[in-house]
């Protein structure tokens, strides 16, 4: 099973998290991140933004059709795991946003 954080990185900062609980999802900016955001619809604040399935901007990050499939059977993921899915293309996303695991806790 996927992680239930996935660290945010802008620019190679570490910049929040994206936390799953359920099927609800948290973009949460850490305390001392002063940098970018990691998408204009997601501007730096203190306060989370809570989405009740993958944020939009998570989910356009994904592969679909062909480029899909072939990552659900190399990484032998399944189609609603999007955390595992992030994680196995957070490093080669377009744009200034990686994303990767995290042992950390979010709060």
């Amino acid at each position: 099973m996927s992680p239930d954080i996935i660290l945010i990185r802008v620019h190679g900062t570490a910049a929040g998290y994206l936390i799953r609980e359920g099927s609800q999802f948290t973009v949460r900016y850490l305390p001392s991140y002063a940098g970018s955001s990691i998408s204009l619809a997601l501007p730096v604040r203190n306060k989370p933004y809570v989405f009740s399935g993958l944020p939009p901007f998570f989910d356009g990050l994904l592969p679909e059709g062909v480029g899909l499939e072939g990552l659900l059977r190399t990484r032998k993921l399944d189609r609603d795991d999007w955390m595992g899915q992030l994680l196995a293309v957070g490093q080669d996303v377009p744009g200034s946003v990686t994303l990767e695991a995290t042992d950390e806790d979010a709060e």
